[in-house]
């Protein structure tokens, strides 16, 4: 089980005007890992003050198992606005998000809004920069809460894993009672208690002082990487995005695919 898997690998202790992509953003590399997401003809927009403003435009993606995916933009630039949409919080105004989840092709923008709610709680882990810890809940309350929405037993995954974070000794302490960082912790934590396969950082570290950033990155990518995660994230950072396999650029409503220099390739 995928459960497992995370147990046994994750616990121990570009901006032009106009410019537009020619064809699919595939992945730099091939190598062996399996497709996870397809992305085709994604658009969404929002009216604002009486206008319609296109925030993504026939978008088309592809993202393998596995990789570490950074998305760069502007504020507003449509970053959230895409994880919302291949998480299937937000529907799409034309274009499909279809992920390989154990076996099945699901594409989510043809389920309803329940269906989607359902399939995100078991495949999909999600980190937001404001932490959203509930506040009436402990710390192992808040990380039990993705495995009794989907009605799936403990039997102690969250102590574990809460250990895993450096708050083994947190478990019964509310989230006003934690720094930033203690409280992000906690969040990742929830992110993976389900064993998702794909992981989804919406400005992680934005809300927290560089070195505590650090920590919290640090441990995002040593959690995710040992255990063959799909890691997307979105974030300003430059720095972050330099230790991303791929780097996906969102301008004017497009995207734009970064070629990183590897170690050890001429230049």
């Amino acid at each position: 089980m995928r459960a497992e898997g995370l147990r046994a690998e994750g616990l121990r202790s570009v901006d032009e005007p106009g410019a537009r992509p020619d064809a699919t953003v595939r992945p730099a590399h091939t190598g062996s890992s399996a497709l996870l997401i397809e992305i085709r003809g994604l658009r969404k927009s929002y009216a604002e003050a009486g206008r319609t403003r296109i925030v993504l435009d026939a978008i088309d993606l592809d993202l393998r198992a596995g990789e570490f995916v950074c998305l760069l933009g502007k504020s507003g630039s449509g970053k959230s606005t895409l994880l919302n949409l291949i998480s299937g919080i937000d529907a799409p105004d034309a274009g499909d998000v279809t992920l390989h989840a154990d076996g099945e092709r699901v594409t989510l923008t043809t389920l309803s809004e329940r269906a989607r709610t359902l399939f995100r709680r078991r495949n999909i882990g999600i980190i937001f920069q404001f932490f959203n810890l509930i506040p009436t809940l402990t710390v192992v309350e808040n990380v039990r809460l993705p495995l009794e929405l989907a009605g799936r037993a403990d039997g102690g995954a969250a102590a574990e894993l809460l250990a895993a974070v450096g708050l083994g000794d947190r478990l019964d302490t509310y989230p006003d009672r934690l720094s930033g960082g203690e409280q992000q912790r906690v969040a990742i934590a929830r992110a993976l208690i389900h064993d998702p396969l794909l992981i989804l950082a919406d400005e992680p570290t934005g809300n927290l002082d560089d070195d505590t950033g650090e920590s919290v990155l640090e441990l995002l990518l040593r959690l995710t990487r040992g255990a063959g995660k799909t890691l997307i994230m979105a974030t300003h950072a430059p720095e972050i995005a330099a230790r991303a396999d791929r780097v996906l650029h969102v301008v004017h409503g497009h995207l734009q695919e970064e070629h990183l220099q590897k170690e050890g390739q001429a230049v």
